[in-house]
């Protein structure tokens, strides 16, 4: 700690995302990301689209990327933003519609079981929270939500549970909310869920933010994007251009909309995670293991008789590599991100090895 930093930031208990390991012999199924890369047209654009054009500033609106994010909706382009990644998006979105303003009054809500940047970005901002409690089952229950006056905000799917909504139960939220801004995170929601993005242009009070880096295997470049009504979209603009007026580089930008022009080989990718994610949930259920229900690419799993901590560590020390979360109610479940076939079989039979290491009445 130096004596330099300001209180806020002396105070921060930063986010701390999934480890990235420098060897390439580990099964690598702890941060979520797609396992069969971009789409050939994003990467024949990376290939071609490097030349004297990077001495420029690329589009501060990202107008080109917005009209092709939007255009999946039948949104038109005022209803969309582009920044770099969804949690760039998130946090502007935080400093836009959370912190203090007149006549708004009220902390933020949120599960207190969900993505773990949510409290990061409220201390960063000063923002009033009260986390609101999953279900004994770690479902996300709505009801709660609307007895507060405050902002609202929760992922769909859920993290790192990985249970989903349905397009019913939010918009019923947002009939019952019309004065309170809710934020839809939606990073996972093309493996199972249904967006409500489409909605945006009926509930001026709703913002629904989505990333490429899971669903079109583009985590390293950093595109994320949010729908909302034009004068939300205008705030976040005000945010973005008092922070960083060139969020979306040249480069990923061209990529990003090749990518989601690609409709073909997305689909054909989520397809096969989806069916490996269900392959993967009936091995682990034959294992003794309780899995529940996953619309996202990966699976949050628990054994009844071993130590989550412990499978973590010894699938670690088998090359495996999944994500444990050392915190209240969660501390015995551990976050599968689902790989490729082969990936997953070596998973399979790893954990198969590391749980006849530990005698029949673990293995159940």
């Amino acid at each position: 700690m130096s004596r330099f930093w300001s209180d806020l930031i002396q105070d921060l208990s930063p986010y701390v995302p999934g480890e990235q390991p420098k060897s390439a012999k580990l099964i690598k199924l702890n941060t979520n990301e797609n396992p069969y890369g971009p789409s050939p047209l994003a990467m024949s654009v990376l290939r071609e689209d490097i030349g004297p054009d990077l001495r420029r500033y690329p589009d501060p609106y990202s107008i080109s990327l917005r009209t092709a994010v939007a255009a999946r909706y039948g949104l038109s382009p005022e209803y969309a933003f582009a920044g770099n990644g969804s949690d760039e998006v998130l946090g502007l979105a935080f400093a836009t519609f959370f912190k203090t303003r007149t006549g708004f009054e009220g902390p933020l809500q949120y599960p207190d079981v969900s993505y773990s940047f949510y409290p990061v970005w409220a201390r960063f901002f000063e923002v009033e929270v009260a986390p609101v409690p999953l279900s004994p089952n770690l479902e996300l229950d709505l009801t709660p939500y609307r007895e507060g006056t405050g902002g609202i905000i929760f992922p769909n799917p859920n993290a790192p549970t990985a249970m989903a909504l349905g397009r019913g139960e939010i918009e019923s939220l947002l009939r019952d909310t019309p004065d309170r801004v809710t934020i839809v995170d939606e990073a996972y929601v093309e493996f199972g869920a249904e967006s409500v993005a489409s909605l945006v242009s009926q509930y001026d009070n709703l913002l629904v933010v989505q990333t490429l880096s899971k669903s079109h295997g583009l985590a390293g470049l950093r595109v994320g994007f949010a729908f909302g009504h034009p004068d939300l979209i205008e705030g976040l603009d005000r945010a973005k251009s008092s922070f960083n007026s060139y969020p979306v580089d040249r480069i990923a930008e061209r990529i990003a909309c090749a990518a989601i022009g690609d409709e073909e080989y997305f689909e054909a990718r989520r397809d096969q995670v989806v069916a490996t994610r269900e392959w993967t949930t009936e091995r682990l259920v034959t294992l003794g293991f309780k899995v529940l229900p996953s619309s996202a690419n990966f699976v949050f799993a628990t054994h009844p008789r071993v130590p989550a901590k412990e499978l973590f560590e010894g699938l670690r020390s088998r090359d495996v590599l999944v994500r444990y979360f050392d915190k209240p109610r969660i501390d015995e479940y551990l976050r599968i991100t689902i790989g490729t076939d082969d990936e997953m079989r070596g998973f399979v039979s790893a954990l198969e090895s590391l749980l006849g290491s530990l005698g029949p009445s673990d293995n159940g």
